[in-house]
């Protein structure tokens, strides 16, 4: 499956990312563009477009783009509903949501621009997040199994 979001990624646009690979297809691709090019790619490219305005894995009242993922694909995991409050108060205006949110909403922040003095990508960010979120799921009670080995 090919997915497609926009560029300069933090928070839900790195965690979605996770999530499918994780619990949906472990080899998904992932496309980076400017906001205004995400619907055309979407429509070119057959990519699922998430994480911006008016789609369905997007945010939505009070939840992000994770909920919305987690939701479509029916992941029925504990700890990943944990982990998708904890993502949904580090995205949203909810910082205080969880305990876990603003250092999440923080972590992200540096890893942004961690990125930008370094002149990484968004495919290099998610890389080196990984492990964040992997580490964030086994906090949440997840199980070490189910996790990327590569």
């Amino acid at each position: 499956m090919k997915w497609v979001t926009r560029a300069n990624v933090k928070v839900d646009r790195v965690a979605c990312p996770w999530l499918i690979r994780t619990f949906i297809d472990r080899d998904a691709e992932f496309l980076f563009v400017p906001a205004g090019e995400v619907e055309s790619v979407a429509g070119k490219s057959g990519a699922i477009p998430y994480d911006i305005a008016g789609v369905e894995l997007g945010h939505h009242g009070e939840e992000c783009s994770f909920d919305a993922i987690v939701k479509k694909y029916d992941v029925k995991d504990e700890a990943v509903g944990r982990l998708a409050l904890i993502v949904r108060g580090a995205d949203t205006p909810r910082r205080d949501l969880t305990p876990e949110s603003r250092g999440l909403e923080a972590i992200a922040e540096g890893f942004k621009r961690l990125a930008a003095a370094q002149g990484y990508d968004d495919h290099e960010t998610i890389r080196r997040e990984r492990h964040l979120y992997d580490a964030l799921y086994l906090y949440c009670g997840g199980d070490a199994k189910k996790l990327r080995r590569d």
